[in-house]
């Protein structure tokens, strides 16, 4: 094997730099670069919902999943979800127009939720239920969580002491006995289905908010559901993603 001089090796260390630095500077040429994430509040719209028919018998967000199937992928969102999502939001502008809710919004809140009912392994069915089911813990009144004794008698929680958070957007039973609806044409409206829920959670959002296009009623309705400012920074920022069709942070 031959001896390389100070010289050559000199020369060849210069050549491989060159080369390394010419790859590099391709490879950052050719990368694209992230889709930056919009500020301000309330986060925009989004993809354009396609209008439906809300009365239709049966499950309306089916008439959705063509859409969501188009823009899911970039946005890791699942395409049972963003039709319910998109539905939700459809019902709302359709029924209370008053209200200006996105999607985006009732998306950005699934994820900090479950994201899209997948925490912890559970996942969508074909018919939009979290499985297993996912249920929070305990609302005894330990540290940094409210008391509330039960409301459902078990029914949705399983615990007949103490209410617990249910479902892909997370309801406790006292606020789904207030909001809860049938929006997939089942005739119960169930806080682990992902169309039933995504609905109760636009009522929430539109009745304690009023015009959500007012970023002070934004807030104020995002706060009804978590009431944590970091809460409401997350869920604009994940919103926010969406409306560009990009991942939530």
């Amino acid at each position: 094997m031959p001896t390389l001089t100070p010289r050559a090796t000199a020369s060849l260390a210069g050549l491989l730099a060159t080369v390394v630095l010419s790859s590099s500077c391709s490879y950052e040429a050719t990368r694209e670069a992230p889709i930056p994430i919009p500020p301000g509040i309330p986060p925009a719209a989004g993809a354009p919902v396609p209008t439906i028919d809300i009365n239709a018998p049966g499950r309306t967000s089916d008439q959705l999943r063509e859409w969501a199937a188009g823009i899911n992928e970039p946005m890791n969102i699942p395409v049972a979800a963003l039709a319910a999502y998109g539905n939700a939001a459809e019902t709302m502008r359709q029924t209370r127009p008053e209200c200006n809710l996105a999607w985006t919004t009732l998306a950005g809140i699934g994820h900090v939720e479950t994201r899209h009912g997948r925490y912890r392994g559970a996942m969508l069915n074909d018919d939009g239920y979290a499985l297993p089911p996912i249920i929070g813990i305990k609302l005894d009144g330990s540290p940094g969580f409210a008391d509330i004794p039960d409301t459902d008698g078990g029914r949705w929680d399983g615990d007949t002491e103490h209410d617990r958070a249910v479902g892909p957007m997370q309801f406790i039973p006292e606020s789904w006995n207030k909001y809860g609806r049938d929006a997939n044409g089942d005739g119960v409206a169930d806080p682990n289905q992902i169309d039933d829920a995504a609905v109760a959670a636009a009522r929430l959002l539109c009745e304690t908010g009023g015009d959500l296009s007012v970023a002070e009623n934004w807030q104020r309705a995002v706060l009804a559901y978590n009431a944590s400012r970091e809460y409401v920074m997350d869920v604009r920022d994940a919103a926010a993603a969406y409306s560009v069709g990009t991942t939530a942070p």
